[in-house]
């Protein structure tokens, strides 16, 4: 192990005490993330189905309550409406829940507590009450799930007010950002890529999953750091296009820029929250470049990519020198046996980056 001492853009209070940096992968960091505030504050709790003993369905919480014990992580009966009520009431008398969601496509029956309560508990309370809450949960397809197991709702929570969305691309985002998403005074939903968990790029269905082992990115510190919510990442920089993409697939992207014979110099923006949205950084590089591509799993119709579309038109049309381009999962039901060409794959991103550069 090493010593941290460089900054990754977009942190703040990097490695404060110099702890030493252990490559890690997706699920490691966000359980290091909880582990690390449940030791730093007495108020962090984790709640969920399957979360305590068992340490979670995918082991991100495994651990926890042997360390910390039953009142701090527990485990909830099958109710995610119930969970996301009891949360909002917890973090109203002061403490810090982070409930997990097993899936991201059970949420759903905890929409009208998150929407109705959640949201707008500070503002109904004219500040004497917040919803300081950390929502957890898996997304995205990577397991074969189908439409029960592997969808992208990312779009319905950027839509209401009151709500912060927060989605890592990166073991070491993914520490940092869960860590100040615990520590911030309103309701955060925390979307975690499941098909990134274990490597960055899990290629076509018959080629081995790659392994986080000795990416840079996977150097995370084994004490306190926070990621700064609303700050985007330039993952890659670039002077010919502008590509705008989170979670799984800035890591999609990456490696379909790494196998091209022809790539276009892009600069790839990961954009680590949806809200709050640096929309400077995206500004100032589609500016630069004149031209933008979005990529994101969910499907196109009112995904997050049109709202990301608008803002770039608005914000950059005398700079933009072709059409915006969007790569998305399709207006179909999530297929089961088809995951792999449901998900915006390297032949639809080559395609892509040929019609903007053409252009």
């Amino acid at each position: 192990m090493s010593e941290a001492n460089e900054t990754h853009a977009g942190a703040s209070e990097v490695n404060e005490t110099q702890t030493p940096v252990t490559s890690m992968t997706m699920i490691q960091a966000i359980n290091s993330a909880l582990d690390t505030m449940m030791a730093r504050d007495e108020m962090v709790t984790v709640m969920g189905e399957d979360v305590g003993f068992f340490g979670g369905v995918f082991r991100a919480t495994a651990g926890l309550q042997a360390k910390y014990g039953t009142h701090r992580v527990f485990d909830t009966p099958i109710t995610e409406c119930g969970i996301i009520g009891v949360a909002i009431g917890m973090g109203a008398y002061g403490l810090r829940p982070v409930p997990e969601i097993q899936f991201a496509d059970y949420i759903y029956p905890a929409l009208d507590q998150l929407v109705s309560e959640a949201a707008r508990l500070r503002y109904r309370s004219a500040g004497e009450f917040t919803a300081p809450l950390t929502v957890r949960s898996p997304f995205g397809g990577g397991i074969f799930g189908g439409q029960t197991h592997s969808q992208s709702p990312e779009g319905i929570f950027t839509h209401c007010s009151g709500l912060k969305t927060v989605i890592p691309s990166t073991p070491y985002d993914a520490k940092g950002l869960l860590i100040a998403s615990i520590e911030d005074n309103d309701p955060v939903i925390f979307f975690e890529p499941k098909r990134i968990y274990n490597g960055p790029f899990h290629g076509h269905y018959n080629r081995p999953a790659a392994s986080w082992a000795g990416h840079p990115d996977a150097e995370v510190p084994e004490g306190y750091y926070r990621v700064e919510l609303g700050k985007a990442r330039v993952a890659r920089a670039g002077g010919d296009v502008t590509v705008l993409a989170y979670g799984t697939m800035v890591q999609v992207v990456l490696a379909t820029l790494a196998e091209m014979d022809e790539a276009p110099d892009a600069e790839v923006i990961d954009l680590r929250t949806l809200v709050p949205l640096d929309i400077e950084t995206i500004e100032a590089s589609v500016n630069k470049t004149g031209r933008c591509m979005i990529v994101h799993e969910a499907t196109r119709t009112g995904g997050f990519g049109a709202e990301l579309s608008a803002l770039v038109q608005e914000r950059c049309f005398h700079a933009l020198e072709a059409p915006i381009q969007r790569v998305t999962g399709f207006d179909t039901p999530y297929p089961h046996s088809l995951e792999w060409a449901y998900f915006p794959g390297q032949v639809r991103i080559r395609e892509a980056f040929k019609r903007t550069m053409e252009d």
